[in-house]
């Protein structure tokens, strides 16, 4: 919960700096072409993508909050904390704008202000650093096998024994019963 607490403060701040310092739609080159800060809200999900529906994301968001929660109890690895941290994190950052800045609670439009254009032409904010930092960690634990508990399980190979179903087949049977 600590990474998942620091990771929304970090967000909460640079959005805050962003909109205390910038007019919407300001760019400031940072790093030329490679990285620039451009201030949008988004009333929509990635890639301003299902703008109309704001409160479909509030209520995915409010989910995804309980569902990690409820998991968090089960975390023995750290790096799956960390998995689970991060995206809290940015869930709850973006989720805190949704449901507290304008226009109104459950419609608000999210902050977004990172743009990497050679990268890619999404303008972005730390909360989503965080949902896709989590989202690749995801799949890299899973690839390798690592539970929750932090025990790398193995793959168990079907038994060469048994038919597709799981049953011995007739000769093994046999086999076994002599």
């Amino acid at each position: 919960m600590t990474v998942a607490a620091l990771w929304f403060a970090l967000d909460q701040w640079t959005k805050h700096l962003v909109v205390t310092s910038m007019t919407e739609g300001e760019q400031v080159p940072v790093l030329g072409n490679v990285l620039q800060l451009v201030f949008v809200r988004n009333s929509g999900a990635a890639f301003s993508l299902a703008s109309g529906a704001t409160w479909i994301f509030s209520i995915l968001a409010s989910i995804v909050v309980v569902v990690i929660i409820v998991l968090a109890r089960r975390i023995r690895s750290p790096w799956w904390a960390l998995v689970f941290g991060l995206l809290l994190g940015g869930v709850l950052g973006n989720l805190s704008d949704r449901l507290f800045r304008e226009p109104s609670f459950g419609l608000g439009h999210v902050v977004d202000f990172i743009s990497t254009p050679w990268m890619m032409p999404a303008i972005y904010n730390v909360a989503d650093i965080g949902i896709v930092s989590a989202m690749v960690l995801f799949v890299l634990l899973t690839i390798l096998g690592i539970g929750l508990d932090g025990v790398r399980h193995a793959k168990t190979e079907a038994d060469p024994q048994q038919t597709p179903s799981g049953e011995i087949g007739h000769d093994e049977q046999r086999r076994a019963g002599d």
